[in-house]
């Protein structure tokens, strides 16, 4: 009996770690030797270059350019950030139609992103919704998503409307776990509101706000659907991922591309690391 029940849990484990391996490990095993050859995606055999790949990307500068566009998406990532962080404030507090707020803020996460795309196509079209509403206040009509100055703009702040809603839920369910008797002692030690969300809520969610800077950073360097959907990287709007399936798909540079994605998984993995480090996960104890 004690001998069975040894093995019990990896009896458990075994089917998320087979689909961990098989659909995680093997992949980005297969990903690094497709950046070690020149292979087109289509030819049955393919040649070793070693780190040819990698010393290209290196050596041309404009391929790295692109990253410059996800500044555009981590500064919409911290304005979201701010912004979850508010609604989750003030919706903790017993205010009416509070459930209907929470609906409103989550449900465009929950809507598919092809189609929030293409209704944003119409939302920023010349004479469409926005410049309509901007007309009421003698705005002149803009080409939203045609002006290089104003399409990542556009565009990240299209990202921040659709991933509010995720931030907002991982606040929100931060801040009902803090104990209300804290607020209460504090209240009756003369504490304002803003004391007491100093004091007291920012220190509790200081895990979360870790993990959605881990996840803003990643989420910006990453940036795909939107961009892709909306302008199909023109104008200045070609993210990291789109350049790297255009070398993969139009230009048959599967290698090249298998060597860029590698590079941005290291990117991710460094970052993450240096955040873990700079700021480390502190155990709150609320009491």
């Amino acid at each position: 009996m004690r001998r069975s029940w040894r093995f019990t849990h990896w009896l458990y484990l075994a089917v998320p770690l087979v689909l961990l391996v098989v659909f995680t490990y093997v992949p980005v095993a297969n990903l690094i030797s497709y950046s070690l050859t020149d292979w087109d995606g289509l030819s049955k055999s393919s040649r070793f270059v070693g780190l040819d790949n990698y010393t290209e990307l290196f050596t041309r500068p404009k391929l790295f350019q692109v990253f410059f566009v996800s500044l555009f998406y981590l500064a919409g990532a911290v304005v979201q950030i701010v912004l979850a962080l508010y609604f989750a404030a003030i919706l903790s507090a017993k205010v009416r139609f509070r459930a209907f707020f929470k609906g409103i803020l989550f449900f465009p996460y929950l809507i598919n992103g092809v189609a929030i795309g293409f209704v944003f196509l119409y939302f920023f079209q010349p004479g469409g919704t926005l410049d309509t509403v901007l007309g009421l206040f003698g705005a002149t009509p803009q080409l939203w998503l045609g002006d290089p100055d104003l399409v990542n703009t556009s565009l990240a702040g299209v990202s921040v409307w659709r991933f509010l809603g995720v931030n907002f839920v991982l606040f929100f369910g931060a801040i009902q776990a803090i104990p209300t008797h804290l607020y209460e002692a504090a209240a009756l030690d003369g504490a304002t509101k803003w004391q007491q969300f100093r004091h007291i809520t920012l220190p509790a969610l200081k895990p979360i706000i870790s993990i959605t800077t881990i996840l803003a950073v990643s989420g910006s360097l990453s940036v795909f659907e939107i961009p892709l959907i909306m302008t199909g990287g023109s104008n200045n709007s070609t993210t990291f991922v789109i350049q790297t399936l255009k070398l993969a798909f139009q230009f048959d540079k599967v290698g090249l591309a298998s060597a860029a994605a590698i590079v941005l998984l290291g990117l991710v993995l460094l970052v993450t690391w240096l955040q873990r480090v700079l700021v480390p996960d502190e155990r709150v104890e609320m009491t």
